[in-house]
Parts: structure tokens; sequence; C-alpha cells
């Protein structure tokens, strides 16, 4: 089984690095922010899985929740930092209404 998931995941990784190589500059920025979006979902889902963790009781399970939440929402606010960066890209130097 652990070498099945290996399999999987060496597949997603190459996948993944072959479909970013091929999407064009002018569109990173878009895909970024729908990447954003999606991982605003994760940061649902460890808020979920701690509450369930919390009402069985396991400290195990909250620590691991609060870390799950802690990365969750380090990775959407990076996210977001990185698209406004990117966006900052395409502004012109001169223009003052775009600071």
């Amino acid at each position: 089984m652990d070498i099945m998931l290996i399999f999987v995941f060496v597949i997603a990784a190459f996948l993944g690095v072959e479909l970013i190589s091929k999407v064009p500059s002018q569109l990173h920025t878009p895909l970024m922010s729908g990447t954003n979006a999606i991982s605003g979902i994760t940061v649902v889902g460890a808020v979920s899985i701690t509450a369930l963790a919390v009402s069985t009781g396991g400290m195990l399970g909250r620590i691991l929740g609060f870390l799950a939440i802690v990365f969750a929402t380090i990775n959407v606010i990076g996210g977001y930092m990185v698209t406004d960066r990117m966006l900052g890209m395409f502004k012109k130097k001169g223009d003052k209404n775009n600071e």
C-alpha cells in the first residue's frame, strides 16, 4: 500500500510540474488566485477536524488540529501576498493611482 501512495505522489508531482510549465505567464496570477480560494477550504476542514478532536477529548488531535489551522492559514495568507506582489508587477511605475 505504501508503494502505491508513493507512486501516486510521484506521478502527481511530475504532472503538476508539466502542467504549470505549460501555463503562459499572463495566466499565473488568476491561477494563483483560484488556488488561494481552494486553499481556504483547507482552513475550514482544519477547523472542523479540530472541533471534532476537542469534542472527543483527545490531546493529540487538538495539537494536530491547531497545527493544521496555523499552517493552512499561513498558506492562504502567503498565497494572497504572492498574488498581490505578482499584480504589482503589472502596475505602471509613474502612475500614482495604483500605489
